[in-house]
């Protein structure tokens, strides 16, 4: 089983067509993918940095998490999230220097354990006190 991707993701309703996104970066199709469960236009500045946030894999997903404490599926085809919950800003996502490397070592696990972090991220769980 392949990790999950936003591209992958963030899909149109039934009602559109399969394709009705594909011209939108993958960032954009999970704005256009809140904005159709919401019922409501999303503002984006292109301008607006809110910082860089570390992605995670999270039973099978790359994720990253807004300051906010809101979280959104990502790629990193498209290194970047808006979110829709605060409107922060454009986050740049870390990843991995080897992709491909990280979704292969868990490629075999159940989908509960299918986590990873950036040891350099500074909200890696330890167990220190």
């Amino acid at each position: 089983m392949t990790i999950l991707r936003a591209e992958a993701f963030y899909l149109p309703p039934p009602y559109l067509a399969a394709n009705a996104w594909a011209q939108d970066p993958p960032a954009m199709r999970a704005i256009r993918w809140y904005e159709e469960r919401a019922g409501r236009r999303i503002a984006t500045d292109p301008a607006s940095a809110a910082g860089s946030v570390y992605a995670q894999i999270n039973h099978g997903r790359w994720v990253a998490n807004c300051s906010c404490m809101s979280a959104q599926v990502v790629t990193p085809a498209d290194p970047r999230m808006w979110c829709p919950e605060c409107g922060l800003g454009w986050w740049q996502i870390v990843f991995p220097a080897d992709v491909a490397a990280v979704e292969q070592s868990l490629g075999g696990l159940p989908i509960a354990e299918q986590n990873w972090w950036a040891l350099d991220d500074p909200l890696y769980p330890t167990l220190e006190v």
